[in-house]
Parts: C-alpha cells; sequence; structure tokens
C-alpha cells in the first residue's frame, strides 16, 4: 500500500523525491513543482542557490511540456516557495 502520510502546508501536500519538490494535492487542477537546479556549501548543510518553481495542470495525461503554465528561476528555495504558493492560490480560486 503507497504511503500517504504527506508533510501539509496550508492544509497541501508537501513532498520531496531527491532535488524536487511537489506542492498541491493532485485531486486539484494544478500543482508546483520545485527542482533544486544547485546548491552551495555552508558548513555542513547544502543550501539551494537556484531553484525551477513551474506551476503544473495536474492532469498526467497531457506531456509534461504541456503540463506548464508558469514557470521561473529563483535564487533560494525561500523565493522559490513564496513564489510557487502565491501562484498555486490565485490559479486554485478561478
Amino acid at each position: 500500500m503507497a504511503e500517504t502520510n504527506f508533510l501539509n502546508y496550508k492544509s497541501k501536500p508537501l513532498v520531496r523525491k531527491g532535488k524536487e519538490i511537489y506542492y498541491g494535492d493532485m485531486s486539484e487542477k494544478y500543482v508546483v513543482r520545485f527542482e533544486i537546479l544547485s546548491a552551495k556549501k555552508e558548513g555542513k548543510l547544502d543550501i539551494a542557490d537556484k531553484v525551477s518553481v513551474q506551476l503544473l495542470d495536474s492532469n498526467t495525461d497531457k506531456a509534461m511540456k504541456d503540463r506548464i503554465v508558469k514557470e521561473s528561476t529563483k535564487d533560494n528555495l525561500f523565493s522559490a516557495l513564496d513564489l510557487g504558493f502565491t501562484w498555486l492560490e490565485r490559479y486554485l480560486k478561478d
């Protein structure tokens, strides 16, 4: 049976797999995909310093290039998360 206990942020799942983070519920029209493109070392930690943000149509029957609604690149994870959360909130309202 698949694992269904996900970390939630603002009542939506936040799931990480490797360098990708997905935010949103696949049963809704859109989700956000974050990809850590590069990171730098600060002490013992790797800190993301380039992150791709994509607002995706959640219809997995479409090709990935056709699912991309909006995309951007940010210089840190906080800015990427802020942008992605804002996009998702706005697009789900419509």
